[in-house]
This record gives structure tokens, sequence and C-alpha cells, in this order.
């Protein structure tokens, strides 16, 4: 009893203290924190580093290596980003809801190490490339044969797998490292993440497209190719390092999976009309949803209850969300489809964004000295879009918007739509510049006798395709931040990782409609034994037809942007609205209770 009595005493002292226990400090997280920022950061950059620097040199290395012809190594191009970036909503699916963030990580690391070694093996042994030839002098080329062209591709692939992989899961992981509630700092170390995170992004886009393609030009395939495959070894030890350290979050529930249960529950349910009875309808419990808007009144349905003791748990949750949904899930597909036709005014532009590639065949036909030793190397100049795009995002951020915001009356100077038009007119502007530009250089090359000779440099200053790069740069800054801060503001709370997703599941569609407009611009120019306005010779070809016909594009489509932003209507801004604001059965709100967080 005696040796009972000192355990009682200490278990009266444990139960009579418990605001003690509370009051003591939080124990330290096992994992996660700024420790981990190292290895996720290092691990994008150089994954980033690797696959950018491989894609603007690539059309000479399909054109001399495997003799393809310019508009089908174009399109080519096209669809491989295409790939990529369709690849990103599918990583983010299987992150979400599957494997989770850690894994899905670590295995596009694993997958664009095995496509760049791979893409590295082709440079390095010659039989996985037909014999060396010169199409542009010679019309007997062999084509690569389709095992060599299956090796090629299946890297592309590996590398479009790891791009779909890291890219959209690697901010969101660094987030689950840094997201404590329970620190008062925890919104300005996140927000220092983000900032590191983008400046580290641009860093390893001006990298790419300077350092990466310069070995290229000036050390060849096999090192050029090398040093991309050596940086995803180290980017995949890197994350691999810091395996221990990270917080791994499982995988929950993802918006997918919740838009095709609605889809389904009102297919199921198809026969029924929906009831203006408020009771009939399911809420989440944390949902300040009242009733249905009456817009796409037919997913309605899909929140409709038939039998309460069938289709309700006794604790008020759905038995089978397949076949009954939350007045909330529904209101987040409405709001994503109100936004699609907008969303698709912004593919032209990036198709035009994405027609680089002829850019860089004809910066290899001019003069791109700037000193007497050093020339720039033809696919580095898309680092002239890059630089606009981040110099126009700090002037306008520090310099425009306090004075707009005197005349609009705006908190960020221009609404979204104002700033998503002015860069769709500032695409067709570029797109001029180009036309201008290449039949410039085309009439060039007559004179001076280089119609047959596109190998030889003209007289011709290569500086005088920075105006197109700077333009379509500035037409992008404007444009895409424009659409991602509209569909922050239109779409729901819980939907605001769409944002990004929505963003680049329009490059894809934008790369793979550059790639087939392309190859249809091919086919039909050629016919009748006439010249493509696309050929692997641009001096004999009409390049600049091309351009102006993607200019009419990008005019068509602005005033398809005008006829969108009238069927769509005034856009109410969340960040302006009251929280406690409830959408009605008569209001069009599409779904939007509160201010996302951005």
């Amino acid at each position: 009893m005696e040796e009972m009595k000192p355990q009682r005493d200490s278990e009266k002292k444990m139960e009579a203290s418990p605001h003690q226990q509370i009051k003591q400090p939080p124990s330290k997280p096992e994992g996660g924190g700024l420790r981990t920022m190292p290895f996720i950061i290092v691990n994008e950059s150089f994954e980033k580093v690797a696959s950018y620097g491989l894609l603007p040199n690539m059309i000479f290395y399909l054109m001399n290596g495997y003799h393809v012809e310019a508009a089908n190594g174009a399109s080519m191009l096209s669809i491989w980003s295409s790939i990529s970036n369709f690849l990103a909503i599918v990583g983010a699916f299987l992150a979400d809801s599957y494997m989770g963030r850690f894994w899905v990580i670590l295995l596009g690391s694993f997958s664009s190490l095995l496509g760049t070694t791979t893409l590295w093996s082709t440079a390095m042994i010659p039989q996985l490339k037909p014999a060396p030839c010169n199409q542009l002098v010679s019309s007997n080329c062999s084509s690569a044969t389709p095992a060599q062209f299956a090796i090629l591709l299946s890297s592309f692939a590996l590398i479009s797998i790891g791009a779909g992989c890291v890219r959209p899961c690697s901010i969101a992981f660094g987030a689950d490292q840094l997201d404590n509630k329970d620190n008062p700092k925890n919104k300005r170390v996140l927000e220092t993440f983000f900032n590191w995170y983008y400046a580290s992004t641009s860093v390893s886009g001006m990298l790419a497209f300077t350092i990466i393609v310069y070995i290229q030009d000036h050390l060849g395939w096999k090192i050029g190719f090398g040093v991309p495959a050596i940086l995803m070894v180290l980017s995949t030890l890197m994350f691999l390092f810091g395996s221990h350290l990270y917080i791994k979050v499982q995988p929950d529930k993802s918006l997918f999976t919740s838009f095709i249960q609605v889809i389904v529950a009102s297919l199921r349910k198809i026969s029924l009309y929906p009831s203006s009875n408020t009771v009939n309808y399911y809420h989440a419990k944390d949902s300040n949803y009242v009733t249905p808007t009456d817009n796409l009144r037919f997913l309605n349905k899909a929140c409709m209850i038939e039998n309460p003791e069938e289709d309700l748990n006794p604790d008020g949750t759905a038995s089978n969300p397949w076949k009954l949904c939350s007045i909330g899930q529904v209101e987040s597909l409405k709001a994503l489809l109100r936004i699609t036709p907008m969303c698709s005014t912004g593919i032209i532009i990036l198709l035009s964004l994405n027609q680089q590639t002829f850019a860089t065949l004809q910066a290899k036909t001019m003069d791109r000295h700037i000193s007497p030793s050093f020339q720039i190397p033809a696919g580095s100049f898309t680092v002239f879009t890059i630089i606009t795009v981040t110099l126009w995002i700090a002037i306008y951020d520090r310099a425009v918007v306090p004075i707009l915001v005197k005349f609009t009356g705006h908190p960020r100077g221009l609404s979204p739509k104002m700033r998503m038009g002015i860069g769709l007119l500032l695409s067709a502007v570029s797109m001029a510049s180009a036309a201008v530009v290449e039949n410039k250089r085309r009439k060039f090359a007559i004179d001076q006798g280089l119609v047959d000779e596109p190998q030889k440099v003209m007289d011709m200053s290569a500086m005088w395709l920075i105006p197109q790069f700077s333009l379509i740069g500035l037409a992008e800054a404007f444009n895409a931040i424009g659409q991602i801060e509209f569909y922050y503001s239109q779409l729901p709370k819980s939907m605001s990782s769409m944002a990004m997703a929505i963003f680049t599941l329009g490059m894809a569609v934008a790369n793979l409609l550059g790639g087939l407009l392309v190859k249809i611009v091919d086919r039909i120019t050629r016919k009748h034994g006439k010249e493509s306005w696309l050929p692997s010779n641009l001096n004999k070809g009409h390049l600049d037809y091309f351009y102006w016909l993607l200019m009419a594009m990008c005019l068509v489509n602005f005033g398809y942007f005008l006829v969108c932003c009238w069927a769509y209507g005034p856009s109410v801004d969340v960040a302006e609205m009251p929280t406690d604001k409830m959408p009605e059965r008569n209001e069009d709100t599409s779904g939007i209770r509160e201010p996302p967080t951005v």
C-alpha cells in the first residue's frame, strides 16, 4: 500500500493541474521547418534547369541528328510541351488522392533522371541516331529507324512524367513543411518561402536559357545533354538527403474526384426535378451554403436528398458520396464551369508564345555578335522574354499601380479582365513585329544571294528579334498574371489551388494546338509542289505569312474575349465581399462566399 502511494500522489498532481499542462510550450515538431527548404528548392530548381535547358536548341538536334524537317520538329516539340503541362494535372491528382506529394516528387525526380540519361545516351552512342548528313544541303539523308525514334521519344516521355510530378507538387510540399498555425509568424514564413521559390524559378529559367544553351552550342551535344543529366542526379540525391526531415502529409480526396462525384450523382438522378425546398438539399456541417444557385440547375440534382434514411448516415453525413454531394461541391463545380470560357481566351496568346522555335531558327541565320569575340546563342533569345516579364512585374507593382489607383480606384491599378485584354492586344502587336522582321530578314537573304545557303550568317543583326521577344513577354506579364488573379477572385476559397492548375491546363492545350497548327499550315502550303511556308530552309519559305496568320488569330481571339466578358457579366471580387454573404436562390454568385488566401 505504501508503494502505491507515490504513484497516486503523482496521479493527483496530474489531475489537479490540467491548466499547467496546457500552458506548457508546444513540443517542437519532429519534421518540417526552414531546414527542409534547401532540399526542396534545389530539387525543383535543378529539375527546371535540366528540362528547360533542353528545349531551346532541341530543334537543331532533331534537324541535324535525326534529319527531321523544321515544321515536323516544331510540331513535335509543341506536343512534347503539351504533354508535360497536361501531366502536371495528373501529378497533382495522384499526389492529392493516392500517393502523397513526397512520393510523387520522388517518382518524378527518378523519371526525369532516367529521361535525361536516355537522351544523353542518344548523343553518346552513334548507333542510336541515323548516319550524319546535312539535310539542308543534301536531299538523300537517311531517316531515323522506328527503334531510334522510339528511344528518343521515350526520353521525352520520361522527362514529361518527371516534370508533371515535380512541378505541381514542389511548392505545396514546401508549404506543408512550414504551415504551422500555432506559429504567429506563420503567414510571414510562408510568404518568404513563396518569394524564394519564385525567385529560384526565375533564376532557373535564366540559367537554362543561357548557360545550358551556351554549353550545347560551344561544347556539343555530349556535354550539353550530360550536364542536365548530372543536374538531375544532384536534384534526386538532394531531395532524398532531406527525406528524414520532411512532414509527409497523407493524401485526401481531391477536387477532381469531387467534381466527378457531382457529375455522376447528377446523372443518377436525371429523372428528378430540383426542388425549391431548402430541406431537400444536403450541405456539409462546415459549409456556409444555404441553397444552390439557379445557374446550371441540372447539377443541383447532385445535392438533392431523395430518402433521408438511405442517403444520410446517423451523424448527418452522406452515406454514398457518388449519389449525394454537398451544395458546396456542386457550387465549386459550377464556378469552374462558369469561368471556363474566360480560360479559353488565353489559349491563343500561349500558342503565340510557344512559336519561339522558329525565332530560334531565324536567329541562327543572323549576326548574333554583341562584341567581336562573343555572340548570343540562338537558343538564348528567349531570355529576353523572361527579363521583360520580371522587369515589368516589378515596375508595375512599384511604380504603375500607385498612379493607376488614383484614376481607376482598383487596388491593383487595373482589373484582372482589363489586364487580360491588354495582354491579348499586345500578343497581336508582337506577332506583327515578328512578321515585319522576318520579311526584312528574308529580303536580306535574297539580296545577299543566300537563298540556297541557309547555314551562312547574313549581314543583319539578330538584335532585331528582341522587340518581338520583349513584346510577347509583356503580353504574358499582363495576360497570364491577370488570368491567375481572375481565377483566384472568382473561385471559392476551397478551390484556390485550382487557379494554377487551370492555367497549366491552358498551356497544355495551347502547346497541342500549336503543334497541330504548324502541321496543318505546312501540309496546306506545300500542296501542288509549292514551297512550304515553314521549310527547314527559312530563306525559301514564308515564315512572315505564318506570323501574320498568328496576328489575325490574336485579333479574332480578342473579339472572342470581349464576347466572353459580356457573357460572364460583372465579376464580383470576393476580396470586397463580406464574409457572411450567403448565396441565395436568385443570386448568381457562383458559390463565392469568402476571399481566398493568395
